[in-house]
């Protein structure tokens, strides 16, 4: 794994923009389909939001396994959504999923020691009467290092679906060359981020400047926040090939890592 400049995020989105471009239709109903499944999964009571944790990687794998699809000029098809799904690979997945979950009751822990109860009392209460929340600086701090801890534990693990499931490598072993593999490209991941909320908060303004707070602002910008989780599943797929190669096998049989690259 060379050392790569910061601006390499930049390309990896760009490229990432340009895979979505080929098949839009087809990746977006792929995000439907797996947001409706979590959903559905996370309605079950007491243990679903658990089990839709968990199956995180399978649903991943299916927007990675659509990316080298579309990369080697194939048609994305509705099975593609199963891919995560397949034996033997699934239970290895799921096995990465409960290390997802165990960081993410950990995260949830430590969060409810750092931000305060009456900071959720007054969310609650916000969200049962309409009331704007009184909270204190220090825990709207705390919130938003609490989601930026999140998305960097997803962006450090969001190698190892794919390592496991195209190079068959171990769980733990996957998620050890993932973690690693993101801290050595760190400022990469970094400009890459930044460029991606960027151009998400830039294109809110301006929609939020022509339309107001009109409900076609809403359902446009709801439909802004599907694209632009799409354009980073796509440019997280282009960031794998670049460190670990393309994948050989679009059915998912391939060569050994190079860990050269």
């Amino acid at each position: 794994m060379n050392n790569m400049p910061a601006m390499t995020g930049w390309t990896w989105l760009k490229r990432g923009a340009s895979l979505f471009r080929q098949q839009p239709a087809a990746l977006t109903t792929l995000l439907f389909v797996n947001i409706l499944f979590s959903i559905l999964i996370s309605a079950v009571p007491l243990l679903g939001a658990m089990v839709a944790v968990i199956l995180i990687p399978s649903f991943s794998m299916a927007f990675m396994q659509a990316c080298l699809m579309i990369d080697s000029g194939q048609r994305v098809t509705p099975a593609v959504a199963l891919t995560g799904f397949r034996k033997p690979l699934l239970p290895q997945l799921c096995k990465i999923g409960l290390i997802y979950l165990g960081v993410s009751l950990v995260l949830t822990v430590v969060a409810r020691f750092a931000i305060s109860e009456e900071f959720w009392e007054q969310v609650a209460a916000q969200g049962r009467t309409g009331t704007p929340a009184q909270v204190q600086g220090g825990d709207i701090l705390a919130l938003f290092v609490f989601i930026a801890v999140n998305v960097l534990t997803l962006i450090a693990l969001c190698f190892a679906p794919p390592l496991t499931y195209w190079q068959k490598m171990p769980p733990f072993k996957a998620v050890f060359y993932s973690f690693f593999a993101v801290v050595r490209s760190a400022r990469v991941f970094l400009v890459l981020l930044l460029a991606w909320f960027g151009l998400f908060f830039a294109i809110c303004f301006v929609l939020t400047m022509l339309l107001g707070g009109s409900s076609i602002a809403r359902v446009a910008i709801m439909w802004l926040i599907f694209l632009f989780v799409l354009l980073l599943q796509c440019s997280m797929y282009v960031g794998y090939r670049e460190i670990f190669g393309k994948p050989q096998d679009v059915a998912g049989v391939e060569g050994k890592v190079s860990l050269d690259k």
